[in-house]
């Protein structure tokens, strides 16, 4: 009798590579690297059947460092690669890296239609609101009067805000974490994988050496707390330091209550990731953290909703065609309905 093939038990080392990680000391991609790493085993997924694809970027390097398969594409098109390629293989189990420059400027049309499609793919968008592998110039979600060596007296571009970008798009999985909070990170990332559809999941990374501190509210001990509200399914919208402060909805603005002080959790917004008019009021909550009386700064899965996948409905328009009609006849097709005549 023969014995039974047990895949192997793979630990995040088995999903590291010999290539030697190059990013500046203290950079924010070695975080989400290390969690990328970690959830990997616990997706139950043969490594030869992931494939990581990127574009161009900091960010971009991740297919160096991760032992699966994976494409170093070119500027803004790893979005266009992955669509090609679950079209070709939907077994596979494909995660997409890019960041602010390279998936909202040259990339953000390719992004954009990923995400109206819905291919079955996991998208990480990389945020450190600056062009970190290019030296320090501003990108498209860069604050209002941020000065860049390529905005010497401040940008007067009015910034993407990428969730409600991804909302417009009508992604079917959106979701914020940030690269300094290790074990939401990986929650983020498995919640990713778990849906079935174009996942959006944007990362706050800290660029140490040209945009240091961009998001040290919502990253600091101290700061932290009143800046930052965890989204938690069927849960109300509590935050602050104790645990003090809530979210209500006065008509279909947010506005921010003392509990104990005549309201109670029973009289706050509770979340629901499935609310699609919630969910556009809750990636609108991007006050700057610097301004007296702003909201806090939401993270985690804002809006989830089931539409099929691109890959499955083009695989049953092509079985269907074939089991009316038979196979197709290209010249037919290329000539198609109009002729002329020309004397």
């Amino acid at each position: 009798m023969s014995e039974a093939v047990t895949a192997p038990v793979l630990t995040a080392k088995d999903f590291a590579t010999d290539q030697e990680v190059r990013w500046c000391p203290g950079c924010g991609d070695y975080s989400i690297l290390a969690q990328v790493q970690k959830i990997m085993p616990g997706l139950g997924i043969p490594k030869e059947n992931i494939v990581i694809i990127s574009g161009i970027g900091c960010s971009s390097r991740f297919p160096y460092y991760m032992n699966t398969y994976g494409m170093h594409s070119i500027h803004g098109r790893a979005t266009a690669v992955a669509s090609g390629l679950k079209a070709a293989r939907p077994e596979l189990s494909v995660w997409i890296v890019t960041g602010d420059g390279d998936g909202l400027s040259i990339g953000g049309n390719h992004t954009i239609h990923l995400l109206r499609r819905n291919f079955d793919v996991n998208i990480m968008l990389f945020n450190n609101q600056i062009y970190g592998l290019t030296k320090g110039q501003y990108s498209p979600t860069s604050e209002e009067q941020k000065v860049t060596k390529s905005t010497p007296y401040g940008s007067i571009d009015h910034p993407f805000n990428p969730l409600a970008l991804a909302m417009g798009a009508d992604a079917t999985f959106i979701a914020r974490t940030m690269d300094r909070d290790p074990k939401h990170l990986q929650e983020s990332l498995i919640r990713s994988h778990k849906h079935k559809g174009s996942s959006f999941l944007e990362i706050y990374q800290n660029c140490n050496i040209f945009n240091d501190g961009a998001f040290e509210p919502f990253t600091e001990k101290a700061t932290k707390p009143d800046n930052t509200l965890f989204l938690e399914q069927g849960k109300p919208l509590i935050f602050g330091a104790q645990k003090n402060k809530g979210i209500k909805l006065d008509g279909f603005k947010p506005v921010i209550v003392e509990l104990g002080e005549g309201a109670s959790a029973d009289d706050l917004w509770i979340h629901d990731d499935h609310d699609f008019y919630k969910a556009q009021i809750l990636v609108r909550m991007f006050d700057d953290p610097r301004i007296e009386g702003h909201l806090p700064r939401p993270f985690g899965v804002f809006y989830e909703t089931d539409r099929p996948c691109y890959e499955e409905m083009m695989e049953l328009q092509i079985q269907e065609i074939i089991h009316s009609k038979g196979k197709g006849d290209l010249d037919k097709l290329l000539r198609g309905h109009e002729t002329w005549t020309i004397s």
